[in-house]
């Protein structure tokens, strides 16, 4: 009896260790599986595959790859196509052309007169836009005004609004205004090229912009040393865009 107590007492220890050891193994598993749980829950936002889930695992991030499905909003701004006022659109209008402009529209002379034969050129170096204004008066007074009116001044000072309103006004009766903006290194440019723009926009179906700013700016092949005037490609180039609307 003696001995058979014994037995009983060890065999009840052993039970109580089996039974800590499978709380202890059960614990373990899990754990593992919890882990395992995590591990296999992606990231809001950013899969798996994705470099950026590789590198930062704790990244949350909105975007999807470029490719990949997905109703994800991005919060960058749309990126807008370049404008371009030199459509060829406006089909032009025909008939004598006036051109009055500075030196700019002496050095493309000869071009121009080669893109719209019989068309009257009047520059005059350092022209101002106000002077401008009268010549175009004058002609008007004195019944030489062409059909079509070019106007390429701003290269050597500022235009106002009330200078491109005196010109329209100068120029009642004729079929179109084209308006030539300027690229020039000087600090009024980009003032003058607005103002033109609005201009234009003041006189819609009479006016019209011919953006050689646009067109000549990845050319600066186009122009002699100082940056302002042109050589023989600078004026071809000027003197087609202008032919686009007269």
């Amino acid at each position: 009896m003696g001995h058979t107590g014994a037995v009983s007492g060890t065999d009840r220890v052993d039970r109580m260790i089996g039974v800590v050891l499978v709380a202890v193994l059960a614990a373990l598993v899990g754990l593992g599986l919890s882990d395992n749980s995590r591990a296999s829950t992606p990231t809001a936002g950013v899969p798996l595959s994705s470099p950026l889930a590789t590198a930062f695992p704790g990244l949350t991030t909105s975007t999807v790859p470029p490719g990949s499905a997905g109703t994800a909003t991005s919060t960058s701004a749309p990126v807008s196509a370049p404008s371009t006022a030199t459509s060829t659109s406006v089909p032009p209008v025909g008939g004598p052309v006036t051109a009055v402009g500075d030196s700019i529209m002496l050095d493309i002379q000869p071009e121009l007169t080669a893109a719209l034969p019989g068309v009257t050129v009047d520059g005059l170096v350092s022209r101002q836009f106000e002077t401008g204004v009268a010549v175009v008066q004058a002609d008007r007074s004195d019944g030489t005004l062409g059909r079509v009116l070019v106007v390429e001044l701003g290269t050597n000072g500022a235009v106002t609004p009330a200078d491109v309103d005196a010109m329209m006004q100068a120029a009642q009766g004729v079929a179109r205004v084209v308006f030539v903006n300027v690229n020039v290194p000087r600090y009024w440019a980009a003032g003058d090229n607005a103002v033109l723009a609005a201009g234009v926009a003041r006189y819609p179906g009479l006016a019209v912009l011919a953006d050689w700013y646009t067109l000549s700016a990845p050319h600066p092949e186009w122009f002699t040393a100082d940056q302002v005037h042109l050589n023989p490609a600078g004026a071809t180039a000027l003197a087609a865009l202008i032919a686009r609307y007269a």
